[in-house]
């Protein structure tokens, strides 16, 4: 999958992740949505487009009929933003990897289950969410093989919303990112995505190698003329990238 986007002199794209919207709990949860809509009103005055890179949500599942409770004054912010013309790119992640149809149908919004090749004004890009990417993590791997088979989703699908959506939030209370104390810790080279992201290097370039998941803010050098960025986690921080036509600047929010 490649997009190819033209950006005006005037104009910035912009990549955020990580929101987990929904924990630790409702009070910070509601003060970070309502952060995540300034830093949207701030982007909307240039962007000429946003990129979602996943886990916006500390747990989605689409039902036919049904979508999880919450976040409504996110999803207004980003229908706002779709109908003023802004080009808007969701990606899946760990937490939120079951989403379908209703962000397409609803708001107009692509959603990207995988990371995908970006051209901007003849820079490119690989962006995505970064889940189960690079050596390693085997135990990760699998069980998204399970919550990725269509069987899985059709049975999780049969429980009533009450009960589905009750267990995946149990799950989620017992997440490294629901649990405050624990630290991401940084590994160096061995850094999963960074290995991925040498790994492509060295079959083709880009400019630029921009995922999320790791919830660590970080700008590393792939090779020559080629860095790998990552905004963190909305939960901890609140920082975000924004590409002028020229360069890649990780900068915080601090609206």
């Amino acid at each position: 999958m490649a997009l190819t986007l033209t950006l005006p002199a005037d104009k910035k794209v912009y990549f955020a992740s990580d929101f987990h919207l929904g924990t630790p709990n409702p009070q910070a949860s509601r003060q970070r949505e309502q952060k995540l809509i300034r830093w949207l009103d701030m982007a909307a005055r240039d962007a000429a487009a946003i990129f979602l890179l996943g886990d916006i949500f500390d747990f989605w599942f689409e039902y036919r009929r049904v979508v999880p409770k919450g976040f409504v004054r996110f999803q207004g912010k980003l229908a706002q933003l779709a109908d003023s013309g802004i080009e808007l790119y969701l990606f899946t992640g760990n937490h939120d990897m079951w989403m379908y149809g209703y962000f397409p149908e609803e708001f107009g919004i692509a959603v990207y289950h995988d990371p995908v090749d970006l051209s901007i004004n003849q820079h490119k890009f690989l962006v995505g969410h970064g889940d189960g990417l690079g050596p390693g993590d085997s135990k990760y791997k699998m069980l998204k093989k399970i919550f990725g088979n269509r069987l899985s989703q059709r049975l999780f699908a049969m429980l009533h919303p009450s009960i589905g959506v009750g267990m995946a939030l149990r799950w989620s209370q017992r997440s490294r990112l629901a649990n405050t104390h624990h630290e991401e810790v940084f590994h160096g080279d061995n850094e999963h995505l960074l290995v991925y992201c040498r790994d492509q290097e060295a079959q083709q370039h880009r400019d630029y190698y921009i995922f999320g998941h790791r919830h660590l803010v970080l700008d590393l050098e792939v090779a020559a003329n080629s860095r790998y960025l990552n905004p963190g986690d909305w939960v901890t921080g609140a920082n975000y990238i924004a590409f002028d036509g020229h360069e890649c600047k990780l900068t915080a929010f601090t609206g």
